[in-house]
């Protein structure tokens, strides 16, 4: 597919000269896949987008055949990204921008990184972020998601399974890095009970309003294994599986996404097509703390639980069962949600290139809809301001007959919605 020519998309109000983060090349090297010390002080002065780069950028890798039949108004080009393809992104209150890169098949160098002036500095410091399987407990593997949470915390989840292979014994884990000082204060290993060896961890969520120092909840999306919630004790670090295998968290059957306008389906190079198996997903908590929202990448249902019920130990996965709501097929599927203290979601739409949001009356309203989010991930609401990844997931050689069709740079948008996140009890 041609590239466009750099300021044919005008719908960002502009365009500038190529900077370093620019690629010339048309796609990443093929990969297998499922798909310094700085002198600066760790105290920052708060900024809406730290290290971010306020000027107007042109993506070039979208299609000039697709119908264009809504562009959505302020919708910014925070950062670009030039190699590896990234998932997760947070932003702190402060404005520290974080974001990581799985190591999939792609060379990310550091699977997390802080946005520094426009550059990409291993976080929380280059030794940790060396691919290490001899020392999984102290170094990050392959991270799948960032969150900014409790206590002034950058929470890392890390998946302790690149190249998708088998998990690491002791490498999946939840690491807790202050803000403050840029140190690791936590380190919670899951028990192989929890993290299974095909156990993929996806996206976490933090309540503070229930346990002695709060809970966490963790989906696992796996799409070649179990799937389920794991919720995470954080004062005592014990966790444990909910709705293991449940037909809430599994991928509907035969699920066949139209992505770009053609079905999306597993198609190897020398094998036959398959359907998309991916389990338990996105995940957001609801204004009140009453509630946690889910949806399965391969599927359009979207499903919610008690908290109270889910966050107690002593109940029965049937108990926690019994809670489940089925908010229904919303007629697109998503990858990443998020949560607003009015009590909205938002969700990723990925068959359309864009953002929905979602009111608890059934409504909805498209907040994103644009040609360049392809496949939207990864969502971080603050300040009044939604980020989002866009990674061409389905871009990659899996989906496509062993081609890597990845256009670079990938983008990092944000969009105005006035609204501010749900934080339980912070």
């Amino acid at each position: 597919m041609a590239l466009l020519a750099l300021c044919s998309w005008v719908v960002f109000g502009g365009c500038e000269t190529p900077d370093a983060e620019r690629s010339s090349s048309t796609a990443p090297s093929s990969a297998p896949s499922p798909p310094s010390g700085s002198d600066e002080a760790p105290h920052r002065a708060p900024s809406p987008e730290k290290g971010v780069d306020d000027s107007v950028r042109t993506i070039r890798h979208a299609d000039p055949d697709l119908s264009h039949d809504q562009y959505t108004d302020g919708l910014r080009v925070s950062k670009t990204f030039a190699e590896a393809m990234p998932t997760g992104v947070t932003v702190s209150p402060e404005g520290r921008m974080f974001v990581n890169f799985p190591r999939w098949g792609d060379e990310p160098g550091a699977t997390v990184v802080e946005i520094e002036g426009g550059e990409k500095v291993p976080y929380p410091n280059a030794a940790m972020n060396e691919l290490d399987s001899d020392e999984p407990t102290s170094h990050l593997l392959s991270v799948q998601s960032v969150r900014v949470g409790p206590a002034g915390r950058l929470w890392i989840l890390d998946t302790g399974r690149p190249r998708f292979e088998p998990r690491i014994e002791a490498g999946a884990k939840l690491v807790a890095v202050d803000l403050e000082t840029d140190e690791v204060v936590e380190t919670i290993v899951f028990p192989d009970d929890v993290a299974l060896e095909r156990t993929y961890l996806n996206d976490v969520r933090f309540d503070l309003t229930r346990g002695d120092e709060g809970m966490a909840y963790i989906t696992d999306s796996s799409g070649a294994g179990q799937n389920g919630l794991i919720v995470v004790d954080l004062a005592s670090g014990e966790s444990w599986r909910r709705l293991h295998q449940h037909e809430a968290v599994r991928a509907e059957e035969d699920f066949t996404p139209i992505v770009e306008g053609k079905p999306l389906m597993e198609r190897p190079g020398d094998g036959e097509p398959s359907h998309m198996t991916v389990g338990s997903d996105g995940i957001a908590l609801d204004a009140e703390g009453d509630r946690l929202y889910f949806r399965v990448l391969s599927g359009r249902h979207l499903y919610s639980v008690s908290l109270d019920v889910l966050s107690d130990r002593d109940r029965s996965d049937e108990a926690v069962a019994k809670t489940l709501e089925d908010h229904g097929d919303l007629g697109f599927a998503s990858d990443g949600l998020e949560a607003d203290a009015s009590g909205r979601l938002y969700l990723t739409n990925y068959e359309d290139n864009g953002i929905v949001r979602w009111s608890p009356d059934g409504s909805m309203e498209t907040i994103v809809h644009h040609p360049q989010a392809l496949w939207p991930d990864t969502l971080a609401l603050v300040d009044g301001r939604l980020y989002l990844t866009a990674n061409q997931l389905h871009r990659q050689p899996n989906f496509q007959g062993g081609d890597d069709r990845r256009q670079t740079p990938y983008p990092l948008f944000s969009v105005e919605v006035n609204a501010e996140p749900v934080r339980l009890g912070e």
